[in-house]
């Protein structure tokens, strides 16, 4: 990473969240001055593994240091990973046990979305206990609207480089009886304050690295494949920054965990991730990650799934095919001269440098490499799609289907990515 990269990247986060988010090598204390900012007592709620405690340890000396008491008295256990229903009803429990004044969710993705639901639920819960009717987009904030009432404030310390659930409106949930996430997606759940120390990620194991390094590609993709021409431009430098910071820093942190520098590179990228999501919407791959969640990670679903993607939208997405395409060209994963390939030629020759990096990581790159993959998740993902709670995703397409076209278009998509072959993509006639 470089230091104009860095500064760039620095200065859009600060533009982004400005005085209520730290971030950076050596900020983790910050997360006392912004708790005792909100109130006098904090529940602190975060995974009790030997590999976390050194971190929890310094969260609640900065409390202790700025006064913040513990209600309860001892750290509430987080949420599993993807974030199942019933860790989300478990934190509710605590808070409305306990009504701390602030909220501290410390972990990953699935910590903070869960943290999310539950403060939805424990301050909602009477207006409608069911997390189902605050799935879908502004669902949250109509019923803070319809009852006059105020989530409890929330700070999010990320110790992931991967989803940015700590900057976003998103909280991922799944139901692990159908093995199916969804989505709530609303403005009124993004952590009031966060904190992302990105030294922290070093201990992350290559493979966790990998997953979030890559969910962060994907959320910058996706909003720069839907970006319309109003905007392309703010759009533009965020993804690209991002998508940069992760092609050229991934291998290298895989090779050496320790490397500072590429864990702060990738910090940035996954944060440029948060932001790109917050000003547009992701969209293919993401939709049809949610489906796989019995069979691999989030961040490792949509780098299967973002290639077939591409050359179902490259007659649509030429422009923004170029500028990455180039990204993956200088860093050697693209042996093709794009100038010469335009349309769904483009994005095979794009695609292939995004199976390419998958490739060198050990990702797999078709559906068939999941242990577990049946044809039933293919069915699941098609269901999934036509659910209108995830119509947002459709939507975000840069190549726009309703319900009706899911099995005509999505089909081929999925069936493709089955068996590692782009021939089968259909694309859309214009």
């Amino acid at each position: 990473m470089t230091e104009v990269q860095k500064r760039k990247a620095g200065k859009i986060l600060r533009r982004f969240r400005g005085d209520s988010y730290a971030f950076g090598l050596g900020v983790l204390d910050k997360v006392g001055e912004y708790a005792a900012d909100l109130g006098e007592t904090a529940m602190v709620i975060a995974s009790t593994s030997d590999w976390l405690k050194p971190t929890v340890d310094r969260v609640l000396a900065a409390l202790k240091d700025k006064g913040v008491r513990l209600a309860p008295d001892h750290i509430v256990p987080d949420a599993a990973p993807n974030a199942p229903r019933e860790d989300v009803f478990r934190l509710e429990t605590y808070i409305l046990h306990f009504q701390p004044d602030v909220i501290i969710a410390i972990g990953g993705g699935s910590s903070i979305d869960a943290a999310k639901a539950a403060n939805v639920l424990a301050v909602l819960g009477t207006y409608d206990p069911d997390i189902e009717r605050y799935f879908g987009t502004g669902e949250v904030v109509k019923a803070l609207k319809a009852t006059g009432k105020e989530l409890k404030p929330l700070v999010a310390v990320a110790t992931a480089a991967s989803s940015g659930a700590h900057l976003t409106k998103y909280s991922n949930i799944t139901d692990l009886t159908e093995g199916q996430k969804k989505l709530i997606v609303d403005d009124a759940i993004v952590p009031l304050r966060a904190v992302f120390d990105y030294s922290l990620t070093k201990t992350m194991p290559k493979g966790f690295t990998a997953d979030g390094a890559l969910d962060g590609v994907a959320h910058c993709l996706e909003v720069f494949y839907g970006a319309s021409d109003e905007t392309f431009d703010s759009i533009k430098d965020v993804a690209l920054l991002g998508i940069e910071l992760v092609v050229n820093n991934l291998q290298r942190v895989m090779n050496n965990p320790n490397d500072e520098t590429g864990r702060e590179a990738l910090g940035l990228a996954t944060d440029l991730g948060g932001y790109a999501i917050m000003i547009g919407g992701t969209n293919g791959a993401h939709l049809t990650s949610f489906s796989l969640v019995d069979v691999t990670s989030h961040g490792r679903a949509c780098a299967l799934m973002n290639p077939y993607y591409t050359v179902f939208f490259a007659p649509s997405v030429e422009k923004q095919l170029r500028l990455v395409g180039d990204i993956y060209k200088q860093a050697g994963l693209i042996s093709e001269d794009l100038d010469r390939l335009s349309g769904r030629d483009l994005g095979i020759a794009v695609a292939n440098g995004m199976v390419e990096l998958s490739r060198r990581i050990g990702f797999p790159t078709k559906l068939t490499d999941l242990e577990g993959f049946t044809d039933e998740h293919i069915q699941r993902a098609l269901t999934a799609a036509k659910n209108p709670q995830l119509d947002m995703k459709l939507k975000n397409m840069p190549v726009p289907l309703n319900a009706d076209l899911v099995d005509e278009y999505m089909g081929p998509i999925l069936q493709a990515a089955k068996v590692g072959d782009f021939s089968l993509i259909k694309n859309m006639e214009s």
